[in-house]
């Protein structure tokens, strides 16, 4: 069966298409009718089971988490957050827009104005009612740089909030055709009065209430009772443990303390796959490891340098050795085909010691040690990924010096801190989503320090361009300044590669996020 037959089926077989629906559409497919109601009735015997407390072991957790979703920066709490937020619209598996608060969405025909309809009887953990005053007031909460959110390069381009009876509305200071992909965006979980009284409160209207929350610990949930969607939510309880540590995460798995877990070392794919119970999931998508540097500090000023620093690495090298073949090849721009508009035709950077030499002597670097941040957390095998990169470079004469952090702390004390250190992106669904949370020059995690009048300006003028082809133009000649002007390095795109135990049902493939957009809690369930 082909991929849109396959993803009818999965959405009837979880009562989001009706069976009526579903069989018309298959037989514009060329399925009959009779094949498809078999089809469905097959699946349709894994229905949700209802009960029980489904539990997830998570990497990526620090003493220094909070609830507040503006300042979401690492795994857990971005998981944490999808339990018990929700927001006005979803990217789904298929990369369609998905109304969750929102019910309608419209725009006028320049697409400088939009208009969300707000959903009836949608209910925080509180009791009260979610209102459109409610949704204007978190938009605006994220806006205030004071609040450090990671939406901040979104939420700037819009220019007026208006909030009457069950409508917002959001006028544009340019025109923004991609704009309910950007509110998609998983920091803007809406809040009782926008979050402003407590954002660290965490109560939201999604399908988990928080019950309790220890950072770097652990987060205990119980359903929301209320949730106005009936399709998720299907276990009594749930819980995420922060085991960061590679070995632990996976020995919870096997020992059934925890039902799946996230970032599987790729190393043991193979061992997990031979365990019996255990099953391997995988979803390629716009993921990346990176390594970053501040492009506004020296020496990662001297953009000689950072053009050393990028073909001293080798790529398909790091692809193989670090991600055991399950990711592809980066070229020092955060896109991939994944992404609508990527541009084939952009040189792939390759390897090259003289070419890393060359740059590298123009730069005039004095010859002290280059020191790059890592830690076992930042991405897995991000310290094996570092030490590689060492050795390259020192063909090249880099003296590079790898410094190995504590995982605590990593994501508040050394990303988007130290000058120079291994990170990871789950991508986001457009480029201009992308482009807008990390390379626009007010973005608050614009982590490289990237910037570029010129790419601003681009970055502009394509969100409202609607002619395809002058739009894919933008954003080809936006990947060539931050590919050889910019200060990230990127030598791989990683797919989500994590287990489950047998006993989990209703897993399916999304590549929009790791842990199905990291609502795998909320949308599996227990089948014993």
């Amino acid at each position: 069966m082909n991929s849109e037959f396959d993803y009818m089926l999965k959405r009837a077989a979880r009562g989001l298409m009706s069976r009526r629906e579903f069989v018309g559409r298959a037989s514009a497919l060329g399925v009959s009718a009779a094949m498809a109601n078999s089809l469905l009735a097959s699946v349709a015997q894994a229905q949700p089971v209802k009960g029980g407390v489904i539990k997830a072991g998570i990497s990526g957790g620090e003493s220094t988490n909070s609830l507040d979703p503006a300042v979401a920066a690492s795994p857990a709490p971005f998981a944490v957050s999808m339990l018990w937020g929700e927001m006005l619209v979803i990217v789904n598996e298929k990369g369609e827009v998905e109304p969750r608060v929102a019910e309608e969405i419209s725009s006028n025909a320049d697409a400088t104005e939009w208009k969300f309809k707000i959903r009836s009887g949608v209910e925080f953990h509180d009791g009260k009612t979610v209102t459109a005053e409610d949704v204007v007031a978190t938009l605006k909460r994220h806006t205030d740089e004071k609040a450090q959110s990671g939406a901040l390069g979104i939420v700037q381009g819009i220019s007026e909030m208006v909030a009457e009876g069950d409508m917002v509305t959001l006028k544009l200071a340019a025109a923004n055709a991609d704009l309910p992909f950007l509110l998609a965006d998983y920091h803007l979980q809406i809040q009782p009065g926008g979050g402003y009284d407590n954002p660290n409160a965490g109560i939201g209207a999604g399908p988990y209430k928080v019950v309790s929350f220890e950072p770097g610990v652990r987060a205990v949930f119980e359903r929301h009772a209320n949730y106005f969607d009936s399709s998720i939510g299907h276990a009594d309880g749930a819980e995420i443990l922060i085991i960061n540590d590679n070995t632990a995460r996976t020995a919870a798995l096997q020992s059934g303390q925890v039902h799946m877990i996230n970032r599987v070392d790729p190393k043991i794919v193979e061992l997990l796959k031979g365990m019996p119970g255990v099953s391997i999931e995988r979803a390629a998508g716009r993921g990346h490891y990176v390594f970053i540097m501040h492009a506004d500090t020296a020496p990662f000023d001297n953009n000689d340098l950072r053009m050393a620093l990028k073909y001293a690495i080798n790529r398909q090298e790091m692809v193989d050795k670090i991600l055991g073949g399950f990711g592809s090849v980066g070229n020092d721009f955060p896109i991939n085909a994944a992404y609508p508009y990527f541009d084939a035709s952009i040189p792939q950077r390759e390897f090259d010691l003289a070419k890393a030499a060359e740059h590298y002597k123009a730069s005039g670097h004095d010859g002290s040690p280059i020191v790059l941040r890592t830690a076992p957390g930042a991405f897995p095998g991000a310290v094996e990924a570092a030490q590689l990169f060492q050795q390259t470079a020192a063909q090249a004469g880099i003296p590079l010096e790898v410094k190995v952090e504590p995982d605590d702390g990593y994501w508040s004390d050394v990303w988007n801190v130290q000058p120079f250190c291994a990170s990871y992106w789950g991508g986001r669904p457009v480029q201009d989503q992308m482009y807008s949370t990390a390379y626009a020059s007010t973005a608050d995690w614009n982590d490289t320090r990237f910037k570029n009048a010129r790419f601003d300006e681009l970055l502009v003028a394509a969100r409202g361009e609607l002619d395809g082809e002058k739009r894919k133009a933008m954003y080809s000649e936006m990947a060539m300044l931050v590919r050889d002007e910019g200060g990230l390095i990127c030598p791989m795109f990683n797919e989500f590669v994590e287990a489950r135990r047998a006993e989990v049902g209703g897993w399916f493939v999304d590549p929009t996020h790791e842990l199905m957009n990291g609502r795998a809690l909320a949308k599996c369930w227990l089948t014993a």
